[in-house]
């Protein structure tokens, strides 16, 4: 199965801080489930998560929600395993059999960030280029332990297209891509999709699995 995602376009996103944009996104963006649950047996736990999209001429921008039993975010600090906290992921191929990026950013904004052909080699973006990736975290951005209850949480990302080497022109821009909801070193592990995943075991690098996302 594959998915496509249309991506609208909204000018003054531009010019909005991520607090303005937050509204914006929730009124104008595109709201996309991930609930795919591509391995029920090994992982049956199903924490509900969207997220709104929407681009400018200069940016990506992602709300992520989250409602949860754990929340976990033991890693602080970028180009860290922040999937084995509370994290959300964003890969993304620009050009068709090129490279693509993978973003994960878990629940107190941290980021881990590379690009690729395939699993491996892989290229870390480096601080400079993380740095360029305006977040805002509601858990705040102090690591903490794992706690349990009944959590919701959001982040929201904002990736510069250049930093996906994209130049948005006004026309339809065709990519490739996947969404995902992870948290591998909580007391509930747990891997969902946007865009179903086919391998046996769970495996986020698949480009196979990637689905259709377009820039209005």
């Amino acid at each position: 199965m594959n998915k496509s995602l249309l991506i609208p376009y909204i000018k003054e996103l531009d010019n909005k801080t991520l607090d303005e944009a937050m509204p914006i996104l929730e009124e104008r963006g595109v709201r996309c489930p991930i609930d795919s649950l591509n391995w029920p047996q090994e992982y049956p736990y199903h924490p509900l998560t969207v997220v709104n999209a929407a681009h400018s001429d200069e940016a990506i921008f992602l709300d992520f929600f989250v409602r949860c039993n754990y929340l976990r975010a033991v890693n602080a600090e970028s180009n860290s395993p922040v999937w084995e906290d509370s994290c959300v992921s964003f890969f993304v191929r620009p050009q068709p059999d090129g490279e693509y990026w993978s973003f994960h950013i878990n629940c107190i904004g941290a980021i881990n960030a590379s690009r690729r052909t395939t699993r491996r080699p892989v290229h870390r973006l480096s601080t400079e280029e993380i740095d360029t990736i305006e977040c805002y975290a509601s858990c705040g951005y102090q690591p903490f332990r794992e706690v349990e209850g009944l959590f919701t949480w959001n982040v929201v990302v904002r990736i510069p297209l250049s930093l996906i080497g994209v130049e948005y022109k006004g026309l339809p821009v065709l990519m490739k891509g996947n969404l995902y909801k992870c948290a591998s070193g909580t007391s509930q592990p747990h891997f969902l999709s946007w865009n179903p995943v086919g391998t046996q075991h769970p495996d986020f690098h698949s480009p196979q699995s990637f689905g259709d996302i377009i820039l209005e």
